[in-house]
């Protein structure tokens, strides 16, 4: 991977993103890059968090679709342009086609959930739902570039898409020109390639940490095979960067900036996205949670006294889907346990569980008393099934090791 600035001969130049920051900062504003002192107390180094969040669309991707659609010529912009997404990359070409008056129609699954439909909608884009996956979608749009004569937007392997997304890179490096690591999400590449080349192609000594989702880390695999390869499908929290098949131009790109590829898991950015709610009260989308996964779980070395900076990509997070991530961050960071008990089929049993519950301070948010259906069971004992708030691991420990010295078989916990 990366050894200095390396010849890019076919790919995106430093000059393109340059050219691309001129194009799009009249419609872009810059988004914020502040220090956490929380987190840069918690990870002993100074780590800055640049929030493209907070853009009008809620993601980093309308850098890249502007940059895209205003170089359009004018029989371009007649023939219209379809895109294929199941969130951020809809909204950012919805927002700008509107803007230059281009007909914009975008491909979405049909289980999409109804607010990306909505502002998709809202920033005056045409939705057509197919399909029950991205590929699906995909596929269909390109299908209708063909039959309508439409430009296909690309969400990513694509020049000025990458070049746009690059000025994130540029932006960084006028907020805070002496950074020593950056970390950036990787999907399908196209935001780490833009940055990678904005960063490296300035000052090739700050290292560019790409992350990926454990499940479907498929730039990882690539590079590892040094040549593109295709995953089978995997669900996560990280939607936004669930991406099976990376770009050819993005994977020669981040195959010659990257310093380093890490993956991390569901729990591990379950537990971020609850901490940036705490620590920063700040709602992120599982790909944005990412880059403060992998630092929670010490995945990036060598950041000790740095100055650190963490890309949140965007903040567009299903309202739906919140209570659950954060209840499963709860689970793994010990502040959720559920604890499976067999006991005494008698009067005052279950009372006496609760009271020493109440004694070790854990609350009590479910529970569940199953006297016909208690598999296993011998006559004359029950299973109770526990779900408690806690205070973390060592409080979850302190509560199985009293109920185990008191007689009381853990069946199962959680």
């Amino acid at each position: 991977m990366s050894e200095g600035v390396i010849e890019n001969a076919g790919l995106v130049s430093f000059a393109e993103v340059e050219a691309a920051r001129a194009r799009v900062r009249s419609y872009i504003p810059n988004s914020p890059c502040s220090q956490s002192v929380a987190f840069s107390e918690r990870f002993g180094c100074k780590l800055y968090l640049k929030l493209e969040n907070l853009l009008r669309t809620g993601s980093f991707k309308e850098r890249g679709a502007c940059n895209k659609l205003v170089q359009l010529s004018e029989k371009e912009k007649e023939r219209g342009i379809i895109a294929a997404s199941a969130g951020n990359h809809a909204q950012a070409v919805a927002l700008y086609a509107t803007t230059f008056g281009i007909n914009a129609k975008i491909v979405m699954p049909e289980g999409t959930p109804l607010v990306k439909i909505s502002r998709t909608k809202g920033f005056g884009g045409e939705v057509v739902l197919h399909g029950t996956n991205f590929d699906a979608a995909f596929a269909r749009a390109m299908e209708l570039a063909e039959e309508e004569g439409r430009l296909f937007i690309h969400p990513f392997d694509d020049p000025a898409i990458i070049a746009g997304q690059g000025t994130v890179g540029l932006e960084l490096l006028e907020q805070n020109p002496y950074i020593d690591t950056v970390i950036v999400p990787i999907g399908g590449g196209g935001l780490a390639s833009g940055l990678a080349i904005a960063i490296k192609e300035t000052n090739p000594k700050v290292r560019v940490i790409g992350v990926e989702a454990e499940v479907i880390a498929g730039m990882k695999a690539s590079i590892q095979a040094q040549k593109v390869v295709e995953l089978p499908p995997a669900t996560t929290i990280c939607d936004g960067i669930a991406v099976r098949r990376v770009g050819k131009q993005t994977f020669a790109t981040l195959s010659r900036y990257l310093d380093d590829v890490v993956t991390v898991s569901e729990e591990e950015v379950a537990s971020a996205i609850l901490l940036l709610l705490e620590q920063e009260k700040m709602i992120v989308e599982g790909a944005a949670a990412s880059t403060i996964a992998a630092l929670t779980a010490g995945k990036i070395s060598g950041i000790e006294g740095r100055k650190v900076c963490a890309i949140i990509s965007g903040g567009n997070i299903d309202v739906n889907v919140i209570s659950r991530i954060i209840e499963r961050g709860l689970v793994a960071s010990g502040r959720i346990v559920r604890l499976d008990l067999q006991l005494a089929d008698t009067p005052g049993a279950l009372a006496e569980v609760l009271g020493m519950i109440a004694e070790l301070r854990a609350n009590v948010l479910e529970i569940h008393h199953n006297r016909t259906f208690a598999d296993g069971a011998p006559l004359g004992m029950t299973n109770v099934e526990l779900k408690l708030e806690t205070r973390g691991p060592e409080h979850i420990e302190r509560l199985r090791a009293r109920m185990k010295a008191t007689g009381y078989r853990i069946l199962d916990h959680l």
